[in-house]
């Protein structure tokens, strides 16, 4: 048998020929395996990647069924809902509806109980007419000190207050030496000028053996008591303080009679206070301001300070510009404010008596018993319920504390006789400071009636 032929014949007969195309044409290979510890095309470096030119990755494509069709997804949850479910919705609703009356409540009361009073216009001065109406101002004439020990005379003329460039200036001045270096007097009787009915206000005397002199400078203080006064209302002074070592600028309110008795017992109402020494004084310079009202049943028991309110200036001093201050006067509260009524400096309410608010000792250090001289109106705003008039002015030094001895380089002692003197003798180191800005300069002042008083 021929092994080599039949085998030979075989293979070339199963041999069929292939057409090209034909899935049996090309060679299946097995398809590589993902490494699954490889990174991701799109986490790898832009570095790794190479150039996006270079290498166009295919776009990826979505599986989308063709065999389930859209609604015939089944939804189970949207068949069996919970009841309960509707709360989480109605809860919140509810929540914010009851939020927002609450709010709607609160602000209806607040602006309830905001008074919003009506005003007769009293005084609306600008001082464009150049000249001080007689029937309104009055310029004080004093030498005494005005009960606190004040260095200055009051003058009446122009030299002192004075009308510039359509703004009133309250302005400090040296007193003539001569009245100071030889025996002199200062008699404002003599040319009947003083404003005082008190002798010893009107009278100053120079005496070089012991030392006392004659008021060694001379200031300005004016007051509307003539022309424009009111029992509950609204003051606004529109005014730039001075700058200056030891003055002590003032807008202030006094009753126009004493109804209930001599200072304090009838009250006193002060606006601003300030200092015009720079802003590293201690006590407070020209960059603070204070405003307090005074009551007591006699002077050694005043209680100011118990009200008594500073405030600060805002990175700069009040010597620097223009700035309102205020007043708001009713029989229910009394408030001071500076530029506006939401910046308030002195806040109180006539809430209880004040005999009670001063809470004041059985007697005073003579052991004369005190008396409230105000329980007899059964009003809570007494003292404050009478007429007051308006101070303008500006002061120099005093003896009453209001500059602390032996503070900041002070030249006098407030106890000591001769503190005027000594004051004058140290005229080269606080005179210089007065030379830029050593006045009180005025813009407007307006004064207004409380409506339902005063025939308002």
């Amino acid at each position: 048998m021929d092994y080599s032929h039949h085998g030979t014949a075989t293979t070339t007969a199963s041999v069929t020929p292939m057409r090209p195309g034909t899935p049996e044409s090309e060679a299946i290979n097995p398809a590589p395996r993902v490494n699954p510890f490889a990174s991701p095309y799109g986490s790898m470096p832009a570095y790794a990647a190479g150039s996006s030119t270079a290498l166009q990755m295919p776009q990826q494509r979505y599986f989308h069924s063709r065999r389930v069709k859209k609604g015939e997804v089944e939804k189970p949850w949207l068949e069996r809902k919970d009841p309960r479910e509707k709360w989480v919705t109605i809860i919140p609703i509810i929540g914010i509806v009851v939020g927002l009356a609450i709010s709607g409540f609160l602000i209806y009361d607040g602006l309830k109980t905001v008074v919003n009073h009506v005003y007769c216009p009293v005084l609306d001065e600008n001082f464009s007419s150049g000249t001080l109406d007689p029937k309104i101002w009055t310029k004080e004439a004093e030498v005494g000190g005005f009960g606190n020990g004040q260095f200055e005379q009051t003058t009446t003329t122009d030299e002192n207050v004075f009308i510039k460039n359509g703004q009133l200036w309250i302005q400090p001045t040296l007193q003539d030496p001569k009245l100071i270096e030889t025996n002199n007097v200062i008699n404002l009787l003599a040319d009947k000028s003083c404003s005082s009915d008190v002798w010893s206000n009107c009278v100053a005397v120079t005496n070089t053996t012991n030392g006392t002199i004659v008021n060694p400078v001379k200031s300005g203080r004016i007051n509307t008591k003539k022309g424009a006064v009111i029992k509950y209302g609204r003051v606004e002074v529109v005014a730039q303080l001075p700058a200056g070592d030891w003055l002590w600028p003032a807008i202030w309110m006094l009753p126009v009679n004493a109804t209930y008795g001599p200072w304090p017992l009838s009250g006193e109402i002060d606006i601003m206070e300030s200092r015009g020494n720079n802003y590293t004084y201690s006590q407070g310079g020209n960059n603070v301001v204070s405003s307090a009202i005074h009551w007591g049943p006699n002077p050694a028991n005043d209680g100011w300070w118990r009200n008594n309110v500073k405030r600060n200036a805002l990175h700069t001093t009040y010597a620097k510009g223009f700035h309102t201050y205020g007043l708001e006067w009713s029989d229910k509260y009394i408030f001071s404010y500076i530029d506006t009524r939401l910046l308030q400096v002195l806040y109180t309410q006539f809430d209880k008596p004040f005999w009670e608010r001063g809470n004041f000792p059985v007697s005073d250090s003579n052991g004369t018993r005190l008396t409230d001289p105000w329980g007899q109106t059964g009003n809570p705003a007494t003292p404050f319920d009478q007429n007051f008039y308006l101070i303008l002015n500006v002061a120099v030094g005093g003896t009453n504390g209001w500059f602390e001895d032996g503070k900041h380089g002070k030249p006098w002692v407030d106890a000591s006789p001769t503190a005027k003197h000594d004051f004058w003798n140290a005229r080269a180191q606080w005179q210089p400071t007065w030379k830029d800005n050593g006045q009180m300069i005025v813009k407007s002042v307006k004064i207004s009636q409380q409506k339902g008083w005063n025939g308002c």
